[in-house]
């Protein structure tokens, strides 16, 4: 009877860890102290939780093309690869809309846009959901600061994983016990808030302080 009720146990917890129910991460997080927070991380909490909120919802990943309604054109939120982690959180914190935003910035200045998919021409369906692209897209509106370990909650960080991957996601207001920030970001398994990145890794770090004025000249 003992032995049957230990697997039974056994076989509970392990769909609570596969499930990421039961996630090591969550045992080890502690929030960032309130009232820290100044009227630019203000714009930073409203990111990672606008971020957070998609936690459960979506569950897998899906680096599938697809054709988007435009405007503010979404896949269905269940799926979905790392950069709508950062699409929606924008979209529903700030009101960005990183599809019309890159898309008409790219038409202005396709040159200046990575060229790796053979694209002659903007694709409002995909580029937006694509890192490099929102990388160059960040940098021309002045949102790249240096790379540090200076990262605010809501910052927003480019890497690569397996050497050679883009990937991006959003920091957390949460760390570890040893105070390493966590992140918000779909990594194969759907939208998560655990440690994700080493600093050897990170190629892009940007902050976003304020809504990008359409009218305003990118930087470059």
């Amino acid at each position: 009877m003992r032995i049957l009720l230990a697997l039974l146990v056994l076989s509970v917890c392990t769909f609570l860890w596969w499930n990421g129910l039961m996630h090591p991460v969550s045992r080890i997080i502690v929030s960032v102290p309130a009232g820290t927070a100044d009227a630019v991380n203000d714009i930073g909490l409203a990111i990672v939780a606008a971020a957070r909120s998609q936690i459960g919802k979506t569950v897998k990943y899906d680096s599938s093309y697809a054709d988007l309604n435009y405007p503010m054109g979404d896949i269905p939120i269940e799926s979905g690869v790392c950069t709508d982690v950062i699409i929606r959180a924008l979209r529903d914190a700030l009101g960005m809309d990183l599809q019309q935003l890159v898309h008409e910035d790219m038409n202005i200045a396709f040159d200046v846009y990575p060229k790796q998919w053979g694209l002659e021409m903007p694709d409002r369906n995909i580029d937006h959901r694509r890192v490099p692209n929102l990388m160059r897209y960040f940098e021309r509106k002045g949102f790249s600061i240096p790379i540090s370990s200076n990262y605010l909650p809501g910052d927003i960080v480019t890497s690569t994983t397996f050497g050679r991957f883009p990937h991006i996601m959003i920091v957390s207001d949460r760390k570890t016990k040893q105070g390493f920030s966590l992140v918000i970001h779909n990594a194969n398994r759907g939208a998560r808030e655990e440690k994700g990145f080493s600093l050897a890794s990170i190629t892009g770090h940007y902050r976003i302080e304020q809504f990008p004025n359409k009218n305003e000249p990118s930087t470059n």
